[in-house]
């Protein structure tokens, strides 16, 4: 069937699928009803193989469970600190469908493996004495420290990561950024210059270390928002 198809520009039209061409002009020849939904094959490129995995049924994606609100980490899969998964928690034992790839803190506790769920529920940190951010910035109440370090996913950093606070409270974590993606927030790149500022460097030393930052390299911008007053917040680090 295939060999005839090339040979003649023939159309396939198999039960139920969409009609296979081997030239999108010749779409026009085709009954109305069927011009919708082509799929256009090169010629060299259609096979007997081809045409039975065009018409073989797709398996539907999996619908995965939806995740707890994380108040202070608004979109862990967004910034890369929770991704898909089939395994089972190394914690609950459950298959979650999703997986925390961010650092645990706690001696003897795994590396990996932990679903957001016993995260999110306090069962991973009760469990391993564990905390999912090494450190946080500024006074706040200690309901606070202990949801952010205890219940809510960490990031990945060069150097250990701290947790930016403002208005008396933690700030939401909005994912890694370089100088590229911190154009579209100045509150940002004000306080990373601030605080570049209390390393003593020269001004100009300061506006090359900003301009140098980068989302996939070193070094690196962490970028906060405040949950009241929605000021933008960073700091950056390298090895």
């Amino acid at each position: 069937m295939a060999e005839l198809a090339r040979r003649t520009g023939a159309a396939v039209l198999p039960l139920e699928c969409p009609v296979i061409l081997t030239r999108a002009a010749d779409r026009r020849h085709l009954p109305e009803s069927l011009r919708a939904e082509v799929i256009v094959v090169a010629p060299e490129a259609l096979t007997g193989h081809a045409i039975q995995l065009l018409i073989s049924p797709q398996p539907e994606p999996r619908r995965r469970p939806a995740l707890p609100r994380f108040p202070y980490h608004p979109d862990p899969v967004g910034t890369g600190s929770v991704t898909t998964s089939d395994a089972p928690c190394v914690c609950c034992g459950q298959e979650r469908g999703w997986v925390y790839t961010g650092p645990v803190h706690a001696a003897g506790a795994p590396d990996s493996g932990i679903c957001p769920y016993c995260i999110a529920f306090g069962k991973a940190a009760e469990r391993y004495d564990a905390t999912f951010t090494d450190a946080i910035e500024g006074d706040v109440p200690k309901d606070v420290v202990t949801a952010v370090l205890r219940h809510t996913p960490g990031f990945l950093a060069w150097q250990s990561p701290t947790w930016l606070t403002h208005c008396g409270d933690g700030a939401e974590f909005l994912g890694l950024a370089g100088a590229k993606e911190l154009e579209r927030y100045p509150d940002a790149v004000d306080d990373l210059r601030r605080r570049c500022a209390e390393w003593t460097w020269p001004p100009d030393e300061v506006e090359d270390f900003l301009g140098s930052l980068d989302k996939d390299d070193q070094p690196t911008a962490y970028l906060f928002r405040c949950r009241l007053c929605a000021t933008h917040l960073a700091y950056a680090d390298f090895t």
